[in-house]
């Protein structure tokens, strides 16, 4: 049958046939063989359509194929966590025989066993051995008995659940005998994650073309591919309870686990819009990274925890062990945080430029940072003159503070702001002394100092929160914001 021709008994017409291949019969409604009439008694005009009726096959063998290539092992979870089920309600099955707290005896009839798992006591050898078992564990008393039965349940289950699996998933027949492997010994597959390196890939080329900030889309891509990591090692799903888990493993502050919840909702949103393995696999499924309650169980020493004020006495401290280490530059930066509570990286990013002159009054001009309030005018506090006189005439390449690296989203204060965590510690600091708590400090300095709450937050580069004044007002005068500069308490400046 080389042509793939042949003709019925007592018919004339010919028919195309073809063996459909083993590893693609599950996905082909589980043929063995293809069969269609080409309608004609010629064989010549069979010769001819039988190309049409054999390219439509071949191309739904390849498809098949290429359905199976591209699903992978990823049929092996499912599997995997209904093979959990099965182990845990077996062994509580036999614990409360064990404790005479079986509901009823379980035994199995040889014909219930045979409603139930209808194909599986056929007239093939591996049916004829199944009755035998039945009948032999049917015929078993007492506790070995109502174990034997379950036992031979669980066994017949899992057979059973290896052919759905090999229907519902395609499965090939040597595939079909790992799922029922897995069944048997679940403990022996670890899933693989379904945060796959090439879905991170596509999710930051996502978030690139829409014009994510590359450090945040780095962090957030850095924080799934952590998840990934924890799924793998561990050998979990991804589900509610596994995220929460992972949530309890990371020394992490309530806000920053807030931020890998937030992580993994993005990227679950986009795999859920536009990665079509992703709504297959998940498609029942709900968002594992919503609902938690943090922080619990978990979290850093000083989760929840306020950062600590700088007093004068701190900073002056803090400026004299930088100058003690010959590190002018970073004795400087406290100086400027210290007289402005600006960021780090605004500070880093002040040059000569930014010095300016507005009604007599030298400022300094902040450009837009964080946030739209972030672009101000402050004027300069009178002890810190001196300083910024000899920053600008010191500068060599336009900037105030000189810094000896870059990171590599362009930032300037990445190297100093690492230096300044080491002083801190070396100090006697705690965690909740920060470069970022000189911001807190002249905000509270300010409050203290009846500045109101408009202009203290207008030096600082917070939006107000009102719309009459962050719309419509152009904010104080220079002269307001000087006073309320120079109510900021000094600190001893000996260089």
């Amino acid at each position: 049958m080389a042509d793939n021709l042949i003709q019925k008994r007592g018919e004339s017409t010919w028919y195309c046939r073809l063996a459909v291949p083993a590893d693609v019969r599950a996905a082909m409604g589980g043929k063995t063989v293809l069969i269609r009439s080409l309608q004609t008694g010629l064989r010549s005009e069979a010769m001819e359509r039988r190309l049409v009726v054999l390219a439509e096959w071949k191309a739904q063998i390849a498809q098949a194929r290429g359905k199976r290539a591209a699903r992978g092992d990823t049929w092996k979870d499912p599997v995997a966590n209904v093979a959990h089920g099965f182990a845990q309600a077996t062994r509580k099955l036999k614990t409360d025989v064990a404790l005479g707290e079986a509901d009823k005896p379980l035994a199995f009839a040889p014909e219930d066993v045979e409603a139930l798992y209808r194909g599986l006591f056929d007239d093939s050898p591996e049916g004829k051995q199944r009755r035998e078992k039945a009948d032999r564990v049917y015929a078993m008393t007492g506790m070995d008995g109502e174990v034997a039965n379950i036992d031979f349940a669980t066994e017949m289950a899992q057979q059973l659940m290896a052919k759905v699996f090999g229907t519902t998933q395609g499965l090939s027949p040597i595939e079909e005998t790992e799922a029922l492997q897995i069944l048997a010994a679940p403990e022996a597959h670890k899933p693989k994650s379904p945060i796959t390196p090439a879905r991170l890939k596509a999710y930051r080329e996502f978030r690139e073309s829409r014009g994510g900030a590359p450090k945040h889309v780095d962090q957030q891509v850095g924080k799934m591919d952590r998840l990934s990591d924890y799924l793998k090692e561990e050998g979990l799903p991804l589900n509610f309870d596994t995220v929460d888990g992972w949530l309890k493993c990371l020394d992490r502050a309530p806000a920053t686990l807030g931020q890998y919840l937030m992580a993994g909702t993005s990227f679950w949103k986009w795999a859920t819009k536009y990665d079509s393995g992703w709504r297959v696999e998940f498609a029942d499924k709900a968002n594992p990274f919503t609902g938690h309650e943090l922080p619990k169980g978990g979290g850093s020493v000083i989760a929840g925890q306020d950062r600590k004020i700088y007093v004068p006495e701190d900073a002056y401290k803090l400026r004299q062990a930088a100058l003690d280490n010959v590190d002018q530059p970073l004795a400087d930066l406290i100086t400027l945080g210290w007289y402005t509570g600006a960021r780090i990286e605004e500070l880093c990013r002040l040059s000569k430029e930014s010095v300016i002159t507005v009604d007599g009054v030298r400022c300094f001009d902040f450009p837009k940072s964080k946030s739209r309030a972030s672009k101000r005018v402050v004027p300069i506090h009178p002890s810190l003159l001196p300083t910024i006189d000899r920053l600008s005439k010191a500068s060599t390449d336009g900037f105030l503070i000189p810094t000896t690296s870059h990171d590599r989203y362009g930032k300037r204060s990445h190297a100093i702001s690492k230096a300044f965590g080491r002083l801190r510690t070396a100090a006697g600091f705690s965690r909740l002394h920060v470069f970022h708590s000189f911001r807190h400090t002249v905000v509270t300095a300010l409050i203290r100092a009846d500045v109101p709450d408009a202009l203290a937050k207008e030096l600082v580069g917070h939006e107000v929160g009102n719309v009459t004044h962050d719309t419509y007002s152009k904010g104080a005068s220079t002269a307001q914001k000087l006073a309320a500069i120079k109510k900021l308490p000094a600190i001893g400046l000996n260089k």
